[in-house]
């Protein structure tokens, strides 16, 4: 051997890690344009909707098409796939795994459907279906509780679903949402609408009398947090712009529907009050961030914006509408702007509030569905109309979504500070035969539970928390006397652990702890206590925090149920 010759190492053929493959690159540039064209494309906040477009075309996302979305969007690898496999609704598939069927049917194990049979019904679809065609799993609340128990079939919703319809549904190939009928633009204006969208524009309305008008209302947040709309409105104005305008239309709360029937009722007027809206803050832009389950109206709400634009109301742009991807996380206002933004929707540590700095870092006025509905009719009918309404010292109108063991489930609008017994015997056409109330939940999942004994305080915000609990989105499921509590609270300790986004620990690891202690045949109720107690004081959000309401309300509003079932010790 010559020592004298250098040694020189071999170099690599091709850098390390997995190749892009070239094929698969112009693929893309044919789904959703030419990058090296127009380098808009490749901004972060198009991600989710681009892990939907190739979802939607090859019905899954593979490992080396996210390689090529990476390098499409010049975006390292890494960001991409925590993206991609962050969200439920994404189907990520590696090399050496098969790819899901061509359909899946999604069973909603919510409390509203469970109670009608859902578990039963899930495992009858599962048995009877051809596992190399039909993939058939459990799925959280689709927002349809009033129909329970219901099934999507692909994009699809069987409502009052059972093994027939569904297996009818699979044999017309009914996959594909169902039409809605909606108002258009011309009947809408036809009643008046825009009138105040124009006045505003023209002058004629200030910012600073609607917004005087809508505090003489009393008009609140109707997504949660209850909090003052002017308020809000002078928040986000007193920050130095540009500023943007942003609809949470992710109501993902077990439970709730509101939002879904207000806007296949009247998208119009949901949008004429988000277009007043974003005038009041002076927004850049308005984007709509709408839950996944509702794909219907994503159909209603692009031909609603389309007519908006071919009419000149708004321009090209101006409203920007998004898909949510499966994760009721979003539905907290952070973290729906971090998933607008293209990633994780992971909540951020506030302070600064979204007010100050939320979407592409600047000021943010982000407001629900209803809330913004109500803006146009209460100008049009007047401030003192809408305060008039409460019950007991409540001023306004709720929309409470109502399911359960009632006679009419569905939207039913009713004063604020009307109690649960009035609003069964009054609107949803008393109890089930044979059923007695037995325990409501008032607020949806996080809400708490209440008992019957309870059934007569006021149901609004600010009225419930000396019980333990709260309204929230106003989501009440009404339990009987042939339902099983614990079970319910296991049901939704379920939920809670499946959708938290795992960024804190008291929530990642106390909502699977809970699970399992609930689980138990005696439950630990020291523990459950000071688990309780750490998770609400240190969970960054109110998933988090909210999570243990259920079982607090148990073991405080029924112990005696608990112990005759020897689950917590007598006495």
């Amino acid at each position: 051997m010559n020592t004298d010759e250098p040694m020189v190492k071999p170099r690599r053929p091709s850098p390390r890690g997995r190749q892009l493959e070239p094929v698969l690159l112009a693929e893309l540039r044919d789904l959703l344009g030419d990058e090296r064209v127009d380098a808009t494309l490749r901004h972060r906040e198009h991600l989710i909707e681009y892990l939907h477009a190739i979802q939607d075309t090859c019905g899954y996302l593979s490992v080396p098409r996210l390689r090529a979305l990476a390098a499409y969007m010049n975006l390292p690898m890494a960001a991409v796939y925590e993206t991609a496999t962050f969200y439920a609704h994404f189907d990520v598939v590696h090399d050496d795994q098969t790819p899901p069927p061509a359909l899946t049917l999604r069973v909603c194990d919510s409390p509203s459907c469970r109670l009608v049979g859902a578990s039963a019904l899930h495992e009858a679809l599962a048995k009877g279906a051809d596992p190399a065609q039909v993939r058939v799993v459990r799925a959280p609340c689709m927002g349809r509780c009033d129909t329970a128990p219901v099934v999507a079939v692909g994009h699809h919703h069987v409502c009052n679903a059972d093994v027939r319809t569904v297996g009818a549904a699979l044999k017309q190939r009914q996959v594909q949402p169902r039409l809605i009928a909606w108002q258009g633009l011309a009947d809408y204006r036809l009643a008046g609408g825009y009138r105040l969208l124009t006045e505003c524009r023209e002058g004629t309305v200030s910012v600073a009398a609607l917004a005087s008008e809508l505090e003489r209302a009393g008009l609140r947040g109707l997504g949660g947090a209850g909090f003052p709309t002017f308020r809000k409105w002078q928040a986000v104005r007193a920050e130095p712009g540009p500023r943007y305008m942003v609809i949470n239309a992710d109501e993902g709360e077990p439970g709730t529907f509101k939002d879904r029937f207000y806007l296949e009722q009247a998208p119009h007027g949901f949008l004429e009050g988000a277009l007043v809206s974003a005038w009041a803050v002076e927004a850049q832009a308005l984007y709509i961030y709408l839950r996944d389950e509702y794909p219907g109206l994503h159909r209603v709400l692009t031909e609603a914006i389309f007519e908006l634009v071919a009419t000149g109301i708004i321009e090209a742009g101006f409203v920007i509408l998004r898909r949510g991807a499966g994760a009721y996380i979003c539905g907290e206002e952070s973290a729906l702007i971090e998933s607008l933004e293209g990633k994780p929707g992971k909540p951020r540590l506030r302070p600064p509030f979204v007010a100050q700095k939320g979407l592409f870092g600047r000021p943010t006025l982000v407001n629900n569905v209803e809330t913004v509905y109500w803006i146009p009719r209460i100008h049009a009918e007047g401030a003192e109309w809408f305060a008039s309404q409460g019950r007991r010292g409540r001023r306004g109108l709720r929309s409470f979504s109502v399911s359960g063991r009632v006679v009419r489930p569905g939207v039913h609008l009713a004063p604020a500070g009307i109690s649960l017994a009035e609003l069964i015997e009054e609107y949803c056409g008393g109890m089930l035969e044979g059923h007695r109330l037995l325990a409501y939940l008032p607020g949806g999942a996080s809400g708490g539970i209440l008992p019957a004994s309870k059934a007569d305080i006021p149901l609004d915000f600010d009225t419930l928390q000396e019980h333990g609990c709260f309204i929230g989105s106003a989501a009440v499921i009404v339990l009987s006397d042939q339902d099983d509590l614990p079970a319910v609270a296991a049901n939704l300790l379920g939920f809670f652990a499946d959708e938290s986004c795992g960024q804190c620990t008291p929530c990642r690891v106390g909502t699977e702890k809970m699970l399992t202690l609930l689980e138990r045949d005696t439950w630990d109720e020291e523990t459950l206590q000071q688990l309780a107690r750490v998770m609400a004081d240190a969970s960054i959000c109110g998933l988090g925090q909210a999570a243990p309401n259920p079982v607090l309300s148990l073991l405080r509003d029924f112990r005696s149920e608990l112990s005759s079932r020897n689950l917590i010790a007598k006495g």
